[in-house]
C-alpha cells in the first residue's frame, strides 16, 4: 500500500544499469513535459518521472490541507519520500525552471542522495524585472483568475516565437491546477531571494552541467557567473532557444546531457 502523501511518479527500469535518473518539472508543469526526453534517455539509465505536489496525477499534500503556505523544504521532502520509497539511494537529478530550485535545494540537504544535477532553464536569480513582476503577481494573485497570472508570466520568460510550443505546454498543464494550489505556489516566492542568494554563494562540490537557451535573458546572465565561480560546474548554451531547452531543442538536450551523465565517474 503506498504511503497517502506519496507523489505519483511512475519508474522505467533498465536491464543493465544501476544509475537513476530522477525528472522534476517545474511549476504549473507536470512529468509530461519529458516526452521528448524518455526514449532516449531509457536507453541508458533508469528513469523516475513524478509529479510534484498538486501537479499532475499528485494531489496536494494532506499534510498541508489546513495550511496556505508550501516551503521548499516540504517539497523537497515529497521527492525523497518517493525514493526511499523505491529503494533508491542515489540518483543524477535532471530539473527545467524551479525545477532545478528543488534540486538544488534537495542536495543541500541529502547531499548523498545526489550523484549529479542537470539543471535546465535554471533559476539562480530574480533580476529587478522578475521581482517586480512577482510583487505584481502577489498583489493580483486574489483578484485575477489564475491562468491569466501564469499566461502572463509564461510571455514574459518565454517571448518570442520559437518559444510557443513551450508556453502553450505549460500553460496547458498549469489549466489543471487550481486557483488555491496555485497561490500556494505562488507564495514560495518569498522564500526564492534568500535561498537563492545561499545558492550562488556556497559550492557545494556536486557535479553540476547547467544547459541553457541562449535567449534565456532572464536567467542566463547570473548562469554564467554562478558557473565561473563554482569548481564543479560547466555550462552549455544552446543558441536561437529560450527557456523551456528541453522542449525547445530535445536533440541536443538528449544528447549533450546523456553526454554529461556518462562521463560522470
Amino acid at each position: 500500500m503506498l504511503p497517502v502523501n506519496l507523489l505519483h511518479y511512475t519508474t522505467y527500469r533498465h536491464h543493465t544499469s544501476k544509475e537513476w535518473v530522477t525528472f522534476v518539472h517545474g511549476a504549473g508543469g507536470s512529468s509530461t513535459i519529458w516526452y521528448k526526453q524518455l526514449r532516449d534517455f531509457k536507453k541508458h539509465f533508469n528513469i523516475l518521472l513524478l509529479d510534484l505536489r498538486g501537479h499532475g496525477n499528485s494531489k496536494p499534500n494532506i499534510k498541508d490541507a489546513f495550511s496556505e503556505k508550501y516551503t521548499f523544504d516540504s517539497i523537497t521532502s515529497d521527492i525523497v519520500e518517493v525514493l526511499d520509497h523505491e529503494k533508491i539511494k542515489q540518483s543524477h537529478f535532471i530539473g527545467i525552471s524551479l525545477g532545478t530550485i528543488l534540486i538544488r535545494n534537495l542536495a543541500e540537504n541529502h547531499p548523498t542522495r545526489v550523484r549529479s544535477m542537470v539543471m535546465g532553464g535554471a533559476i539562480m536569480k530574480l533580476n529587478f524585472r522578475s521581482q517586480v513582476l512577482m510583487r505584481l503577481g502577489i498583489v493580483l494573485k486574489s483578484i485575477v483568475p489564475y491562468l491569466w497570472l501564469y499566461k502572463f508570466f509564461a510571455f514574459v520568460i518565454m517571448p518570442n516565437r520559437n518559444h510557443r510550443e513551450s508556453r502553450l505546454l505549460f500553460v496547458r498543464e498549469a489549466k489543471k491546477l487550481y486557483q488555491k494550489e496555485f497561490i500556494r505556489w505562488f507564495k514560495l516566492t518569498s522564500e526564492i531571494n534568500p535561498l537563492l542568494r545561499f545558492f550562488r554563494m556556497v559550492d557545494i562540490q556536486i557535479p553540476t552541467f547547467y544547459i541553457m537557451g541562449g535567449e534565456d535573458y532572464l536567467f542566463l546572465p547570473t548562469i554564467k557567473k554562478v558557473v565561473a565561480a563554482h569548481t564543479v560546474s560547466s555550462l552549455y548554451v544552446i543558441e536561437n532557444c529560450g527557456h523551456v531547452v528541453n522542449v525547445e531543442e530535445p536533440t541536443i538536450f538528449n544528447e549533450k546531457v546523456i553526454q554529461y551523465l556518462n562521463g560522470i565517474e
